[in-house]
Formats: C-alpha cells, sequence, structure tokens
C-alpha cells in the first residue's frame, strides 16, 4: 500500500490539494515539508484532526533534536534517533508526550545538526516525573520574577453583511482572551467573565441573585489545555495554571446581542451613461470618549472610471486604480460622530450597453481600543500563589473588523 501511495503521488503530483487520500482499503494523511512526505497510514475511522496535530508536534518535536533543520538529509542522519522518538512519542496508536524538554531527560542522544543550525539552549532542567505524570506540563518549577505581572487582551474581529438601508443581514464576533504572564512560583489563576451562565452558576453557589448588568452567551468556546475544564463545568468558572510567557486562554464565537462599532449609510446616485454620484456616512456608535484608529473605507467604483472628485469632511480619500475603489482614510475616529464623503465620478463612455450588475460592498477596516462588540468583560482576575506575593494585573480591550462589508 505504501508503494502505491508513493506511485499515485509521483503520477499525480497532487501538491496542496487534499490531504487525504483513499486507495484500496486504507487512507493516508500525508503533509509535504520542506523535500519530505510525512505519511500517516490508518485502515479504521481515524481522528485526522488528532493525526495531523501529532505530526505538526512530532516534526517540532525531531527539529529541536536536529538543531531546527527537518529535510532528507536530517533523516539519514538521525535515523536511530527517530526510530527512538517515535517509540516514545506513540504507543500502539495513541500519542504520548511530544515536549522536547521532557523527552530530552531521558533520551540524551544528541542528532547530528547542520552546520547552519542554531545553538542549544542552556535552560534549565524541569521536574520529569513532574510534568510526565502531573498535570502541569506545560510550566517548569522555579520561576523567579521581580515584578509579578499578568497581561490579559481581549481581541475580537467583527464579522458584518449589512444593506444599504441600515438593516444587518449577518453578524458574529470572534474573539481570544490572550495572556503573557511573568509570575513566580506556580499560581493557580481563576478568571471571572460577564457570561450569562457563569454569573448564573455563580448566584446559584452563593445562594444570592445575581447582580444587573450586560450578561453575554458565548458560542463554541474553546480553551488552552492549562484550563481545569472539571471545574469549569461544575463551576462555569475559568481557573488555570498558566504557562510562562504569552499563550491564549480561550477563544469563543458570539451571534446575539453584537454592539456594533460603525454604521455605513451609502447613497449612490447614476446620472446618465457617464457619470455617478457617490455620498457615504460612517457613524460611530461607540462612547464619545472612545476613538478608533486606522479607519479604513473602501467604496467600489466601476472598472471604467476616468475621474474622480471628492470632499471629505475627516481624514483623506483618495481612487486608487489598481483595486477600483475610492479610499477613505481616517487616522483617529472619535467617538459618536459622523463624517461624510462626497464624490463624483466620471465614465468612460462605451458602445455596449450597460448590464445591470451588483455591485461589491463597501469594505472597512479599524481598531477601537477599550470597546467590545460582544459586549465581554473582565469581572475579575485572581492570582493565588503559596508565598503570597502581590501582582498587577493588566486588562485591555480591543476590537477590529473582520469582514465588515455593507452593500450599496
Amino acid at each position: 500500500m505504501v508503494d502505491a501511495f508513493r506511485t499515485h503521488i509521483m503520477q499525480t503530483k497532487e501538491l496542496g490539494t487534499c490531504p487525504v487520500k483513499q486507495i484500496g482499503g486504507c487512507s493516508f494523511f500525508y503533509m509535504r515539508i520542506s523535500n519530505v512526505y510525512i505519511v500517516i497510514v490508518v485502515s479504521s475511522n481515524a481522528n485526522v484532526a488528532c493525526a495531523f496535530k501529532f505530526v505538526v508536534e512530532a516534526v517540532a518535536l525531531f527539529k529541536s533534536y536536529f538543531g531546527g533543520a527537518f529535510d532528507e538529509d536530517a533523516i539519514r542522519n538521525n535515523f536511530v534517533l527517530i526510530y527512538e522518538l517515535l517509540d516514545e512519542i506513540m504507543d500502539f496508536g495513541y500519542p504520548q508526550n511530544l515536549s522536547p524538554e521532557i523527552l530530552k531527560l531521558y533520551i540524551t542522544q544528541e542528532g547530528v545538526r547542520s552546520p547552519f543550525s542554531s545553538k542549544p539552549s542552556d535552560r534549565p532542567i524541569p521536574n520529569a516525573t513532574l510534568q510526565v505524570t502531573g498535570a502541569v506540563g506545560w510550566r517548569r518549577e522555579g520561576l523567579v520574577y521581580k515584578k509579578n505581572e499578568v497581561f490579559l487582551d481581549i481581541v475580537e474581529s467583527v464579522n458584518l453583511l449589512m444593506s444599504s438601508k441600515g438593516v444587518v443581514l449577518r453578524c458574529d464576533v470572534t474573539g481570544k482572551v490572550l495572556m503573557k504572564c511573568f509570575l513566580s512560583g506556580m499560581p493557580d489563576l481563576k478568571l471571572g467573565l460577564n457570561d450569562k451562565i457563569g454569573l448564573e452558576k455563580e448566584s446559584q453557589l452563593k445562594s444570592r441573585p445575581t447582580k444587573s448588568g450586560k450578561t453575554i452567551e458565548l458560542d463554541d468556546v474553546t480553551f488552552h489545555q492549562c484550563v481545569n475544564l472539571t471545574r469549569f463545568n461544575s463551576e462555569k468558572t475559568v481557573s488555570f495554571v498558566p504557562p510562562d510567557g504569552e499563550f491564549e486562554l480561550m477563544k469563543y464565537r458570539i451571534t446575539e446581542g453584537v454592539n456594533l462599532p460603525f454604521k455605513v449609510l451609502p447613497t449612490i446616485k447614476e446620472l446618465g451613461r457617464t457619470r455617478m454620484e457617490v455620498n457615504v456616512k460612517v457613524k460611530s456608535v461607540f462612547g464619545a470618549k472612545m476613538f478608533a484608529l486606522g479607519v479604513v473605507v473602501k467604496i467600489p467604483v466601476p472598472k471604467h472610471t476616468a475621474k474622480t472628485s471628492f470632499t471629505v469632511t475627516s481624514g483623506r480619500a483618495k481612487y486608487n486604480a489598481s483595486i477600483d475603489c475610492l479610499v477613505w482614510k481616517i487616522r483617529k475616529f472619535p467617538g459618536q460622530t459622523e463624517p461624510t464623503l462626497s464624490a463624483e465620478i466620471e465614465l468612460i463612455s462605451t458602445m455596449t450597453e450597460k448590464k445591470s450588475s451588483t455591485r461589491p460592498p463597501i469594505q472597512m477596516e479599524f481598531q477601537v481600543p477599550m470597546f467590545t462588540a460582544s459586549g465581554l468583560r473582565v469581572r475579575f482576575l485572581k492570582v493565588w500563589e503559596k508565598s503570597g506575593y502581590n501582582t498587577v494585573e493588566w486588562v485591555r480591550y480591543i476590537t477590529k473588523a473582520g469582514s465588515y462589508e455593507v452593500r450599496c
């Protein structure tokens, strides 16, 4: 079957099309990394996502042994070491520990490194027994910082499709909670959000009614492996022992109750066959004390545009012929304001009759600090460590444009 797969790849050269191929009674999951194909062969209905995740982690492990290189030469030079590693990272088809720091404690053989590879780092050796058998394999013991700090960012992307009359046709928010931890020892963190389920569960445990305030319903929540899922299922609080440095704590999606940061109201008039009038009003819906940064509004115009002239009440605008758009840029956009763009467009006269076709939508790019379209808020961030040190917590909110489009 392996020969059949190799022949298939050599004959068809289906590079980058489908990473899963069925030949006979076997399924082949394959990836190409530099000049090497990595293939997993299964004869049952296996978990494809788990298989590819295993391949990615295994390649990262091999690179850490080979000094950053993973190609045909590295495999030939380290054949025995690869066999030894494969024996440790998979048992009976089940992935095991793939952490390079832990495996290097008991597979001490160094790989044959290429002359261009980076030098091995002299990092402190973690407690292998604790990390292999315990639940904190992502954090080593003995970390010490002079100043204990936690940085938490809630970054959201708004995806919107709105009609020309301001009716929302499709809207959702995808968000992620990013953390950067510089904490000594083995701290236990607890994060409280204003999500509906978490607040209801807290009121049940404390036998008191929930406080008034906006609550939101999180959909499709996924957590980093450090989060205690048993505690989350029982208490609906996010408790975890964080990795050292920067990591993504959780991802979520929200489809209801979205606070749109902007409303776009376009008016387009066709004055005969060779002239158009475009008026676009952009209203910022967030608070007057807040502001958006790097706002870009792209207004599509016909391909046969000859000349444009426009006036704006804020920012700058220009015609970009390469993308057939009027590009309106506002560096700093205050809340509760309504800047407008008025443009006159002259078109090249064509002999063919104009076909009625739908125009591409107006697109927006922006970034609004200290604003969340979902309404998600951090209620508390508690840090507990047995030594009882004081910590400094920093929380920041950012909302960006994902696919923010308005039909015109």
